[in-house]
């Protein structure tokens, strides 16, 4: 029996291999897409009065400076993209990747100068992400926790280096795929709310039993 490769991950791949293509362009064709096209610069550098920047806001999650800069995202875009994806439907993972592209591109043109290019705020934002949604029972696996913790310490070791990376930026795509997981997990909303639920009638029946007793010792028949 033939095997038969899968398009398994729609939006995953096709983001996947774009940058790949513009990286690959960049490197050996010399075209310069990267740096003309997918970097959003920051507050000195970019114009609101210049309608023709705004697609950079979303834009620079396409370019990467060099091939450890994209090998360093697509390990992570590619493990945990596709679990979104099938957890979540193609559309919504691209909203998703869309919102918060956008979140970090905005504070980078609004408070900081550094240029901001690659897809680190997707990937933090699908770690966080992968993390909420797999709270079962109150309880979340600890490899998630350590994978977003060495993430997270990355970035916050990142804020005291002299480089041009905005940390801040890729920060706020973890504080976006938190923040997402609740909006657009409707299973995560009603799993929360009947574990709610469950621990307000075990306080109600609580409530009940005590009051119960005490009326029976006070009703004369």
């Amino acid at each position: 029996m033939a095997l038969k490769i899968r398009y398994n991950a729609p939006v995953t791949l096709t983001f996947s291999l774009i940058c790949t293509l513009f990286l690959l362009a960049d490197q050996y064709l010399g075209t310069g897409f990267s740096t003309d096209y997918f970097v959003v610069y920051g507050k000195n550098g970019f114009s609101w009065d210049d309608k023709g920047q705004y697609y950079r806001l979303i834009s620079y999650v396409l370019g990467h400076r060099d091939w450890n800069h994209l090998m360093g995202n697509l390990t992570y875009i590619l493990l945990l993209g596709p679990i979104l994806e099938e957890r979540f439907g193609s559309f919504r993972l691209a909203l998703m990747i869309l919102i918060t592209a956008f979140v970090p591109g905005f504070i980078n043109v609004s408070y900081y100068d550094s240029a901001l290019i690659g897809a680190s705020g997707i990937v933090f934002m699908m770690i966080t992400l992968i993390s909420i949604v797999n709270i079962r029972r109150n309880e979340i696996p600890l490899t998630l926790i350590l994978m977003a913790g060495l993430y997270l310490t990355r970035e916050i070791i990142g804020l005291f280096a002299n480089d041009s990376v905005s940390q801040i930026a890729h920060i706020s795509g973890g504080i976006m795929g938190i923040i997402l997981g609740f909006l657009i997990s409707p299973k995560l909303q009603v799993k929360l709310l009947q574990q709610a639920g469950q621990k307000g009638q075990v306080s109600g029946q609580r409530k009940g039993g005590k009051g119960g007793k005490g009326s029976g010792n006070g009703h004369i028949d």
